[in-house]
C-alpha cells in the first residue's frame, strides 16, 4: 500500500484560517483508491524540521504533497527542501493555484520538487499515486508538470470534473480538527465549484473553471450535520458565489429547514445576485453573514476590472441584508488599474456611506497573483510591480501601483485602516473597564483574546513542557488555573487570569485532556476528532 503525507504550510492566524478543505478532499480521494494518508497541518501545529523528520520516520511515506497559495508558497517550498534533506528518496509534489500557474519557473528554481499537480488535484494526484503503485507509466497523466531529461515537461490540461458529487467526501478527520475547534475557528465546505464571472484580479475562474458545478443539496446538508455533530459552531460556505444560482441556493436552504438542522453559516455573494426572498430563506436556514466583493466606489474602475456591478446595487444589497436579519460584509480593493487619488476618495466615501447603512467592511491592496489577467497584463493596465517576494503578497501592503499613484499613499491607507480597527478594540476595552460595554462587545474582545492566547500556547509548545505532580483529588479547573500561572511567563502580554479563562474555555470545548504518567500530570491538545 502506498503512503502519502499531505502538508499544509503555516498560514497567519490573523487571516482566520479554517481546516484545509482542499487537502481533505485529496485525502478522501486517495483513501478511496486504497492509499494510506496522513495530514500534517502547519497552521495549528508547529512544523519544525525535527517534527517533520519525526513524521517522515514514523510514517515512511512514498509521496509527500504540499499545498500553497501565493503568500505561503515560500514556506511550502522550504518544507519540500526539508523533506528531501530528511529523505532524498521520497517523491515530492505540490499543488494549488500559485504553482499551477508558475509550474515551469517553480520546477526550475527548486530541484527538490519532483512534480506539480495543476488545477483541480483530486483525480490527478490519485491517478499519479495509483499508477506508481501498479508500476504503470504516470507521465501521460493529465494535469502534471515535471522534469525529464533536463527539461520541464507538461502533460495535457485536465478538464474540471463535470459531476463533483462523484468525488469522495473530504477526509477531514485526518487533520487536527480538534485544534481548530478549540480555537473557535470556523470550518468550511463547498456546495459548488466554478465562477462564471470575469474579474481581472481573481484566479478562481482559471483554477476551477467558468462553468459552475453544483453538489446535491442533500449531500451538502449531510456534511453540515456531520460538522455540527463534531462541535463546530460556525460553517463557511466557501463557494466562489453561493448565490450565483438562485435555484441551487434555495434548494440548499430548504433542505436545512426541512431537516430542522440548527446551524450557523456564512456565504459569499454578489450584490446583483441577492433578493429579499433569497436572503429571507437563507436567514431562516441559519445564515448569519453574507460577504460581498464590492471592490471600488468608482464606476469607472468597476468597469475596468469587469466587476459587472453598480453602486446602487451595492446599496440595495446591504439594505436587503439588514432587512432580512443577515449581517452584510464587504471587501474593497485599493490600487486597482486606473486608481487615482480621486478614485480612492470615491471608494472611501462610498464605504463610509455603506457603513451608515450597516455594512461591516475591510480594505485590501491589490495583489496581482499568478494566473490572474491583471498579472499577465500589468503593463497594459498601467501597473508597476514593486515586489518579487511572494511573502509580501498578503494584500495588506502595496506590491504594485497604478501609474501616477504613490505606493506610500496606499500603504498609508492600509495602515490607517489597521489603526482604526485597533482604536475600535481599545475603545471597547476601556468600556469594559468602566462596565459600559455591551454583551456583544465584551464577547467580541474576550473571544479574540482567548483565540490569541490558545494559539500562542499551541504554537509555542507551552503545555507540552509543563509537568505537575499527579493529584487525582485536585479538580481539573484548579489544575488549569495552576497551569495558567506557570504559563504566564511565556505570554507576558496576558495575565494569569486571562490565560486561565482561555484554558477553561478550551476545556469546555473538549480541546484539552489530562494525561497521567510516571507520577506526573500533563495536559495535551485534543488533535483528532
Amino acid at each position: 500500500m502506498k503512503r502519502v503525507l499531505l502538508i499544509n504550510p503555516h498560514y497567519p492566524i490573523a487571516e482566520t484560517p479554517s481546516p484545509p478543505l482542499g487537502l481533505a478532499y485529496l485525502a478522501g480521494s486517495l483513501e478511496a483508491a486504497g492509499v494510506a494518508v496522513r495530514l500534517l497541518d502547519g497552521v495549528v501545529i508547529p512544523l519544525t524540521k525535527e517534527r517533520l523528520a519525526a513524521e517522515l520516520a514514523a510514517f515512511a511515506p512514498h509521496w509527500v504533497g504540499v499545498t500553497a497559495v501565493t503568500m505561503t508558497v515560500n514556506r511550502a517550498l522550504d518544507i519540500v527542501r526539508q523533506v528531501k534533506s530528511c529523505d532524498p528518496g521520497v517523491r515530492t509534489v505540490m499543488g494549488g493555484p500559485h504553482v499551477t500557474f508558475t509550474a515551469e519557473a517553480t520546477l526550475q528554481a527548486v530541484p527538490e520538487l519532483d512534480l506539480i499537480v495543476r488545477g483541480e488535484g483530486e483525480r490527478t494526484l490519485t491517478a499519479l499515486v495509483s499508477a506508481d503503485a501498479d508500476g504503470r507509466d504516470w507521465e501521460t497523466i493529465e494535469g502534471l508538470s515535471f522534469r525529464r531529461d533536463g527539461a520541464i515537461q507538461h502533460t495535457a490540461e485536465r478538464l474540471p470534473l463535470a459531476d463533483i458529487d462523484r468525488l469522495p467526501p473530504p477526509a477531514r478527520r485526518r487533520g487536527p480538527l480538534g485544534r481548530y475547534r478549540t480555537l473557535g475557528m470556523p470550518v468550511s465546505l463547498t456546495t459548488s465549484r466554478g465562477c462564471p464571472y470575469k474579474c481581472i484580479f481573481c484566479v478562481g475562474r482559471r483554477m476551477v473553471g467558468a462553468r459552475v458545478r453544483y453538489r446535491q443539496p442533500a449531500a451538502v446538508v449531510d456534511e453540515m450535520a456531520e460538522l455540527t455533530r463534531m462541535g463546530f459552531t460556525q460553517i463557511n460556505l466557501a463557494d466562489d458565489l453561493f448565490t450565483a444560482n438562485r435555484r441551487h441556493c434555495l434548494a440548499v436552504c430548504d433542505e436545512i429547514i426541512a431537516r430542522g438542522l440548527h446551524v450557523r453559516w456564512s456565504a459569499f455573494a454578489r450584490v446583483d445576485t441577492v433578493s429579499p426572498e433569497t436572503l429571507a430563506r437563507m436567514q431562516a436556514a441559519g445564515c448569519q453573514a453574507v460577504s460581498f466583493g464590492i471592490e471600488s466606489g468608482s464606476p469607472e474602475i468597476l468597469r475596468t476590472v469587469r466587476k459587472g456591478i453598480r453602486r446602487d446595487q451595492a446599496v440595495s444589497a446591504v439594505r436587503m441584508c439588514r432587512a432580512a436579519g443577515i449581517a452584510p460584509q464587504a471587501s474593497f480593493i485599493l490600487g486597482l488599474p486606473g486608481e487615482t487619488p480621486e478614485t480612492l476618495a470615491q471608494t472611501l466615501a462610498f464605504s463610509a456611506q455603506l457603513e451608515q447603512e450597516g455594512l461591516c467592511y475591510g480594505f485590501h491592496l491589490l495583489a496581482p497573483f499568478p494566473g490572474t489577467e491583471v498579472r499577465a497584463r500589468t503593463a497594459d493596465y498601467g501597473l508597476r510591480i514593486l515586489s518579487a517576494n511572494w511573502d509580501d503578497y498578503h494584500a495588506n501592503r502595496a506590491v504594485c501601483t497604478p501609474a501616477g499613484l504613490d505606493p506610500a499613499e496606499l500603504d498609508a491607507l492600509a495602515a490607517k485602516w489597521e489603526r482604526r480597527l485597533q482604536i475600535y478594540l481599545e475603545d471597547i476595552r476601556r468600556k469594559m473597564d468602566r462596565g459600559a460595554a455591551t454583551p456583544e462587545e465584551r464577547g467580541q474582545i474576550l473571544n479574540m483574546e482567548r483565540t490569541v492566547i490558545l494559539y500562542e500556547l499551541m504554537m509555542g509548545g507551552v503545555l507540552e513542557g509543563l509537568r505537575l505532580q499527579s493529584a487525582s483529588a485536585v479538580p481539573e479547573e484548579d489544575q488549569l488555573r495552576l497551569i495558567a500561572r506557570q504559563a504566564a511567563g511565556h505570554l507576558p502580554a496576558f495575565t494569569p487570569e486571562q490565560i486561565a479563562d482561555a484554558l477553561l474555555t478550551a476545556d469546555r470545548r473538549q480541546g484539552l485532556r489530562r494525561v497521567r504518567s510516571n507520577g506526573h500530570d500533563h495536559w495535551e491538545w485534543v488533535d483528532y476528532l
